[in-house]
């Protein structure tokens, strides 16, 4: 659990986690898959979220996730890219969170292994993408904020914790 304090600093940040999804390249699941392979080289994302038709987040596709579509044992074919749909190539076992649903720390413990977890609503609609890099902004501004926040000095840090 986070000490109140760093919990309260770390909320003034909680509303720019977020990336909106307006600002979020993404592809949807019927797309063929050289547009997928198009976007990710083109924007330079390693993994971008996958939509249904209702903006619902049903999937992530990464650039070796393709490049392994168009791997041979002795070759390097594109037939894949024209011939496959997003669906039958993205990974469909992924976090998703609902940010007003969960707390920081879970967040956290999720961003361990993420760079980052699409955010939905209650219907399931995406939001956008909680990241690593906001969170690790927001931990930034706590640690150069919370001595003139709280009136900490070292002098006092001195007393409560000396030295033996």
């Amino acid at each position: 659990m986070f000490s109140p304090v760093i919990q309260s600093l770390i909320a003034e940040k909680a509303g720019s986690f977020i990336i909106p999804a307006s600002r979020i390249a993404f592809v949807e699941d019927e797309n063929p898959l050289y547009h997928a392979f198009l976007v990710l080289t083109k924007m330079k994302y390693s993994k971008i979220p996958v939509l249904d038709k209702e903006q619902k987040v049903v999937g992530l596709i990464s650039l070796s996730m393709i490049t392994d579509t168009m791997l041979t044992p002795d070759n390097i074919v594109i037939e894949p890219l024209s011939d496959l749909k997003v669906k039958d190539v993205m990974q469909t076992k992924f976090e998703t969170i609902n940010f007003a649903r969960t707390n920081l720390e879970t967040q956290l413990h999720l961003l361990v292994d993420n760079p980052f977890i699409p955010v939905v609503n209650d219907n399931n609609i995406f939001q956008g993408l909680l990241t690593r890099r906001e969170w690790i902004k927001a931990f930034n501004y706590v640690t150069h904020s919370i001595e003139e926040k709280y009136n900490i000095t070292k002098k006092t840090l001195q007393k409560e914790n000396p030295i033996t």
